[in-house]
């Protein structure tokens, strides 16, 4: 894959299960030898050969003790004891792939392993998690000592929690979970917020040069704490210039723009400007014209919206590095109510009748509409909506509370 492409992989997309992004392991039935905890840890393991604690050498990753059997007369464990982690996602969203990384477990990897994955809405418990509903995403499977696994996920449908099971017992390094973040458009509607945000759908498509760090790092949360946690590209020596583009959440108006250069001092670029690509043309208009851009400093600019955009793209000249793009504003009616239909589409059915039975839908109703996705937009949405009983009333007040309750949730 060259520099200018757009990056295909699963493992090119968000890390849903980053610790950045809030992500936590929120409870393992055995951590023995070393802490679930390390299973998220951003930095790849490391191995220090004769580094023994209490409970022996000590390993960067998660490990449990030896499954033993029933008794004298059965040592072994049975072909059904196995050890679990489960992952709290920092972001929810539609899981594309996962990796399980047993980097340097050589005598005492799992045998076989498997990953499974729940939604469970708000700030459930660990026992409220352990008692959902679990899909399976990576069947049980073979695993090899020292590797880092890659499993493509094919499951259409947003989830919150994920579990890693391993058979019988024994050390995996780390986890990740790669996907496309689906933020629930009830927590943002009627705010401005920052549309090219990492933890609320927005994604980088492609980028002129990624050689020290990812453009992944740009709508990431939070500050850069040092230079490599932002994006910087090669020294260039020709006369062209270096870009990123990202998706934003959906359709929306930028109001502000705001270009963090912190911790680029001597490879700060000279200048940056920014553009959005046109809802309506597809092509790139200016949002922040070509401006100079100083050293270790958060440059803010407030930018007047001419027509909503879809896409951002971020040019620095001539190289080198920018820690945070943010792009704070707004959807448009058309950018929520697509976010909003993608939402409702990708949550399991008791979530969606829910949802549509706290907008003001009756049960009934609500589970004839969940039943009826996925809804491709706001006909496909009518249409729906035309089939629901009870009939309408002669004063049309049926029809009136049904498409309110549809519009509040859904914004069609």
């Amino acid at each position: 894959m060259t520099d200018t492409q757009k990056p295909a992989a699963f493992t090119e997309l968000v890390n849903l299960a980053a610790r950045s992004l809030g992500a936590g392991v929120i409870a393992a039935n055995d951590e023995l030898f070393a802490e679930k905890e390390n299973l998220l840890v951003a930095k790849p393991a490391e191995f220090r050969p004769h580094t023994f604690g209490h409970k022996g050498q000590i390993m960067d990753g998660w490990e449990t003790r030896r499954r033993r059997g029933a008794g004298a007369e059965e040592p072994h464990p049975t072909d059904d004891d196995h050890d679990w982690a489960v992952v709290r996602l920092g972001v929810p969203g539609v899981i594309r792939g996962v990796i399980v990384d047993t980097a340097h477990f050589t005598g005492n990897y799992p045998e076989t392993g498997s990953v499974e994955a729940a939604s469970v809405p708000g700030n459930p418990s660990p026992e409220e998690v352990e008692a959902a509903e679990w899909t399976e995403l990576v069947p049980r499977t073979a695993l090899k000592g020292d590797t880092a696994h890659e499993f493509a996920v094919d499951v259409e449908q947003r989830f919150t929690h994920v579990r890693l099971n391993i058979w019988p017992d024994g050390g995996v390094a780390r986890l990740r979970v790669h996907g496309e973040v689906v933020a629930d458009p009830r927590d943002l509607d009627g705010l401005t917020f920052d549309l090219a945000a990492q933890e609320f759908g927005g994604v980088a498509t492609g980028a002129s040069d990624r050689y020290f760090s990812s453009p992944h790092n740009l709508n990431s949360l939070g500050r850069a704490a040092v230079m490599g946690e932002g994006w910087e590209t090669r020294r260039r020596r020709n006369k062209d210039n270096d870009w990123v583009e990202l998706d934003l959440v959906g359709e929306g108006e930028v109001l502000a723009v705001e270009i963090d250069t912190t911790h680029f001092v001597a490879n700060c670029p000279g200048w940056a400007s920014v553009s959005g690509r046109s809802a309506a043309t597809g092509e790139w208009i200016e949002l922040l014209p070509r401006t100079r851009l100083q050293p270790d400093t958060r440059h803010r600019y407030r930018v007047t919206p001419s027509e909503p955009v879809t896409a951002a793209r971020l040019d620095v000249y001539p190289d080198g590095g920018i820690a945070r793009l943010r792009l704070t504003g707004r959807l448009t009616e058309a950018g929520r109510a697509a976010h909003a239909l993608r939402w409702l589409n990708l949550v399991p059915t008791v979530e969606a009748e829910q949802a549509l039975t706290e907008a003001g839908l009756t049960v009934g109703e609500a589970r004839t509409l969940a039943g009826a996705r996925p809804l491709a937009d706001a006909p496909a949405v009518r249409a729906a909506e035309a089939a629901l009983q009870p009939a309408d009333t002669p004063d049309g007040a049926e029809t009136s509370r049904r498409r309110a309750a549809i519009w509040r949730l859904l914004g069609v």
